[in-house]
């Protein structure tokens, strides 16, 4: 859900927008804020149209003036004001969690995995009643988790419908390849462009609301989906929305598989004859679990992708 917001600004406007991960948090604060006084649900709609309107205002008055000096200024000031907005949220909200909680019509499961021994495999929608649980192996599936995954498939195939199918996606797409004939044909450029900015900053919104509710909202949620975005519309392909899909899918994968393998790469060379001692330089490395270095794994994904396919996985663009 963020990669999208993040890679709809870099493909019609390439900016590199830092402060994205900034505006997520700002979607949940502003849901938290706004959920005891309309509720959850008109929150849900208000919140990221509120941090949508915030993010065309920043373009307006702040990164169109530095857009000229070329990519370097639009970083750093998307840079600086992710560190306004941190501290503008702790000194409103303070530095520790709040409670944001999602709605009773949200909570619970929406199935659970029954495995036993007498029946097998099974599923059960909802949550499974405690004397199958007490006689069999239970995993729920939260029903936040459903929602989430609902919500961003919508927004995927809502922004490929919007860019491919209707005149506001031409009209886009020509102010950023064509603009002075865009303009010649009485569009106004500049406000398109804010427009695109505002609301890749209200999918930012939408999925901060979503993510505060299902994880946690604090000051530090932005520090900590902000540099797995990157990851993600690098391995997928920068400017890509395709790209943005299939990069999270792969590294949500990454994220979690590694997580069940106990094993550690030094066991795993032993099992083919390849044995290295305490006494050996890669000995240190090769003693660590596979399940301890799954942090490290995107990050190195990314690495191997800059080198042999510098475009990304769907990626158009060499540069």
């Amino acid at each position: 859900m963020l990669s999208s917001g993040l890679t709809l600004i870099f493909s019609m406007m390439g900016v590199l927008n830092f402060a994205h991960a900034s505006f997520y948090m700002l979607g949940a604060y502003a849901a938290y804020a706004l959920v005891g006084v309309l509720g959850f649900w008109p929150s849900l709609i208000l919140s990221p149209l509120v941090v949508g309107l915030l993010g065309a205002g920043f373009e307006r008055m702040a990164l169109r003036r530095v857009h000229k000096f070329g990519h370097v200024p639009e970083l750093l000031i998307t840079f600086g004001v992710s560190y306004v907005i941190l501290e503008l949220v702790q000194l409103i909200f303070g530095r520790t969690a709040v409670p944001f909680t999602p709605p009773p019509s949200l909570q619970g499961s929406a199935f659970t995995f029954v495995q036993s021994a007498s029946s097998g495999f099974s599923i059960v929608w909802g949550a499974a009643p405690a004397d199958v649980c007490a006689q069999a192996s239970c995993s729920n599936f939260p029903l936040t988790r459903l929602f989430m995954m609902g919500v961003a498939l919508l927004m995927l195939v809502s922004l490929w419908l919007l860019l491919t199918r209707t005149r506001i996606g031409l009209v886009i797409q020509a102010a950023l390849t064509h603009p002075d004939m865009a303009e010649a044909l009485g569009h106004n450029v500049p406000r398109v462009l804010m427009m695109v900015f505002g609301g890749g900053c209200a999918l930012a919104g939408l999925a901060g609301v979503i993510g505060g509710f299902t994880f946690v909202t604090e000051p530090s949620m932005a520090l900590v989906v902000g540099p797995i975005i990157f990851v993600v519309i690098v391995v997928g392909g920068i400017g890509s929305l395709a790209g943005a899909f299939v990069g999270s899918l792969v590294i949500g994968l990454l994220q979690t598989l590694p997580l069940t393998i106990d094993a550690s790469l030094g066991s795993a060379l032993a099992g083919i004859g390849i044995k290295f001692g305490p006494d050996s330089v890669l000995y240190p490395i090769l003693r660590q679990r596979v399940a301890d270095l799954t942090p490290t794994l995107p990050y190195l994904l990314m690495v191997l992708i800059l080198i042999f396919r510098p475009k990304g996985l769907l990626g158009t663009r060499e540069d």
